[in-house]
Formats: C-alpha cells, sequence, structure tokens
C-alpha cells in the first residue's frame, strides 16, 4: 500500500478503498452535510428535482439560519422560512437564531465536527473544521442537495502541500497574521485545489481556536481543505465538545507532498491584508496612518471567545474613537454568553462598540456594518474583495482581533504595541 497523507487516508477511508492518489474520483460517505439560510434555499430547490428523495440520515443534516437571520427585511426572512421548514419538516439538526451561531463557529463547538470524519457545507468556510484533525471542505448546493439525499459526494483527490512552521510567536502574533502571511506568500490561488497540511514544532503554541481560524482561511489561497493533525490539545477539546467516538489519522512519515514550504514565526509580525484581496498584505510596521471609519471584530474566522478576550483586554478602561464605529459579533450564543459571564460584555459597551446578536452580518455585506462610497473598515473577517462590506468604492482591511482593538482606538490602523 502507498504511503498517504492525513487527508488522503481519510478520504479512503470514506470510500471503502485500502488507498487513494491526488486526481483520484471518488464517491466517500460523508458523516456530516451542513447548510444555512442562503446557500439552503437553492439546496433544497435542487432536492425537490430528485423524484422520490428523503434525507438520508436526519441526525447528519445540520441546518443553521445565520447569514441573514435575524432579517434585515421581507426577502431575508423568506428565505428563513423556506429553510426553517425544510430542517423541521425533514427532523434536521436545526439551529434558529438565538439558539445558535455562526455555522462555523457552531459545528466545533456543539461537537459536530470531530476528527476522522469527513464533512461537506454548502458555504467555501467549511474548511475551518479541519483544524480537528477531519477533511471539511465547501461544495455547491446541488452537491449539498444530492449528498442529503445519497449520503455521498464525489470528489477528486488534492494534492497535499505541507506547511512546516517552526519558531515561536512574536508578542501580539496570532493564527490570524499567521495565515495572513501565509496568503501573501501564497497568493489567492498558490495552493488551487489542494490540501494544505499544517506541521512543525509551532503546533504546541497554536490553541485550537488559531488553528480554527488559520484553516477557516485556506480556501483564500484556493485551497480544497486545510488540516492539523490531532495532538493533546484537539483532544482536550473534542472530548471537551462531544462524547461521540472519532477517529485520529496521521500522515506516513513517507507520505508525498507536491510541495513543501517552511517559515520560522520569528520573521511574522501582527499582518493586515489591503484592499482588494486577503493575500495584499503588509506587516503592521509597514501600514503607515490609514484613517477608518469602522472595525469590526467577530465573524466565523475571529468570532471565537478568545478572540474576544483579546480585544476587550486592550479595550478594557478606555473609549473607541470618536468617529469610529466598533461593532462586536460573538461567534456563537455560547460565546455570547461566555462573554457575558466573563464581563467582555460590560466592557465593550463601556467603550461604546455594537454588540449584536451572533450572526454573519457585515462579512457578505449582509446587516449590522454595510459601508457607503468611501468609508474604511478594518475587520477580523475573511475576505476583502470589492464591495464585499457594502459599496463598490468603499474599502475594507483584514486583521486580528488585537490590530482591529488597537485600531478602534486610534481611529487609524494601529498594532497593540501603540496602545
Amino acid at each position: 500500500m502507498r504511503p498517504m497523507t492525513i487527508t488522503e487516508k481519510i478520504l479512503a477511508a470514506h470510500a471503502d478503498l485500502a488507498e487513494v492518489r491526488p486526481g483520484q474520483i471518488i464517491s466517500a460517505k460523508v458523516d456530516m452535510i451542513m447548510a444555512n439560510d442562503m446557500a439552503g434555499v437553492i439546496a433544497i430547490d435542487e432536492f425537490h428535482k430528485i423524484k422520490g428523495a428523503k434525507i438520508f440520515d436526519p441526525q447528519k443534516v445540520v441546518i443553521v439560519l445565520d447569514h441573514c437571520t435575524p432579517g434585515r427585511n421581507i426577502a431575508d426572512e423568506a428565505f428563513a422560512k423556506k429553510v426553517r421548514e425544510f430542517a423541521i419538516e425533514h427532523h434536521t439538526l436545526f439551529y434558529e437564531a438565538g439558539r445558535g451561531g455562526i455555522e462555523h463557529v457552531l459545528l466545533p463547538e456543539q461537537g459536530l465536527a470531530r476528527p476522522g470524519q469527513l464533512v461537506i457545507g454548502a458555504d467555501s468556510h467549511t474548511c475551518t473544521y479541519g483544524a480537528l484533525g477531519l477533511f471539511a471542505t465547501g461544495v455547491g448546493s446541488t452537491d449539498t442537495a444530492v449528498a442529503w439525499a445519497l449520503g455521498t459526494v464525489w470528489l477528486k483527490v488534492p494534492p497535499t502541500m505541507r506547511i512546516i512552521l517552526n519558531g515561536k510567536k512574536r508578542p501580539w502574533v496570532s493564527g490570524k497574521d499567521i495565515i495572513l502571511y501565509l496568503l501573501g506568500h501564497l497568493g489567492v490561488d498558490g495552493a488551487r485545489y489542494r490540501a494544505l497540511e499544517f506541521y512543525g514544532e509551532t503546533m504546541n503554541e497554536l490553541s485550537v481556536a488559531e488553528r480554527l481560524t488559520m484553516a477557516n482561511m485556506v480556501i483564500e489561497a484556493g485551497a480544497k481543505n486545510g488540516i492539523f493533525a490531532v495532538d493533546s490539545q484537539t483532544e482536550e477539546y473534542v472530548k471537551a465538545t462531544s462524547d461521540q467516538p472519532y477517529m485520529i489519522y496521521r500522515s506516513d512519515p513517507d507520505a508525498e507532498y507536491v510541495q513543501t514550504l517552511e517559515f520560522d514565526l520569528e520573521d511574522i509580525e501582527p499582518q493586515v491584508a489591503f484592499p482588494h484581496l486577503p493575500s495584499n498584505t503588509k506587516p503592521i510596521s509597514q501600514v503607515g496612518q490609514i484613517v477608518v471609519d469602522q472595525v469590526v471584530i467577530g465573524s466565523c474566522t475571529n468570532g471565537r471567545i478568545e478572540d474576544l478576550r483579546i480585544a476587550a483586554n486592550l479595550l478594557k478602561g478606555k473609549k473607541i474613537y470618536p468617529r469610529v464605529r466598533c461593532i462586536v459579533i460573538p461567534g456563537s450564543q455560547k460565546v455570547y454568553y461566555e462573554a457575558l459571564k466573563e464581563g467582555l460584555i460590560d466592557i465593550f459597551i463601556e467603550a461604546e462598540c455594537v454588540v449584536s446578536t451572533p450572526m454573519c452580518g457585515p462579512c457578505g455585506g449582509g446587516d449590522m456594518g454595510t459601508l457607503c462610497e468611501g468609508e474604511r473598515c478594518l475587520s477580523t473577517t475573511n475576505r476583502n474583495f470589492v464591495g464585499r462590506m457594502g459599496h463598490a468604492k468603499s474599502e475594507v482591511y483584514l486583521a486580528s482581533p488585537a490590530v482591529a482593538a488597537a485600531t478602534a482606538l486610534c481611529g487609524y490602523i494601529a498594532g497593540p504595541d501603540q496602545i
């Protein structure tokens, strides 16, 4: 049998094959299928086109209302209503507004994403879950509908690129800064249809929250999936969120990698992605004083409790800059409640931030911070394409929660060392 990577082993197991090779087309069994209130609408229409279709296993289908819920308008509520009624009718796992949160924060914290699984979702950032040692990738709404009916998905086995991280993090450097730095080197298509496997002596320094942030953004380099080997931190996290079984896969020592890149974390300082690409990055020392109108702290990338703690630590006892609006969006209802119990919400409110219910909000230009012409936003989200948060002539800069909090206080893009 040929030596295989983690990704290849998981795909082989789910295709009932002894081995797989990059480029091979397989039909694989899925452990979980996720859809939200936007992509779910299209998937439902496609599902109804399949004659006699039934959900293959309601306990393996997760539907989350997060993109447009609570709705801005009648159209949003119509989307939510259609998806909600489908979920209830077919007895799927269902998370309503106020009971769930942002899908890619929710599934890991609810123990629905576990090592060794194969998970697909009708959202490109489904790759987030690979931080826990599973294969997770985004698919189209049609593939989602077919998987609902059959419990399988067609996949092409991706070649694996290994990213080796060595050294120790510099002060204020987080998983968000590391992935932005890597995107600056890889570009938006430098890992096209590849599995990005993270490895190195630095793994012990990266919390599970940071790994989730990094896996979340591998799609911005065109990757099929991102994946971290399971270690003691992973197992501690998984056992705290679920009592269900899981499987650990590890790459063989002589597994084949299409490319190996090695980075020293001591070379990385806090990063900022300039408009209009996540790969258009600069270290904070080279940014200059760029005035902003808005700061967003949250999203599926950086809306976890660890992210809110970092921001609150910098904002405590201070006020945000008078002409800036700062919007804080906890990633889930659980995160919101934890932040409330820890006093973080008090800190945000006393700093004069807006605190929103858990939702995707402004990340895709939906709600709670849509930009008008000429406005600039520094955000902890994952994309800054033209018009991503609103007007085509607005600008979005991407950074970590620490840089976001510092920016909210200064009124211009700033590093936490400046506070």
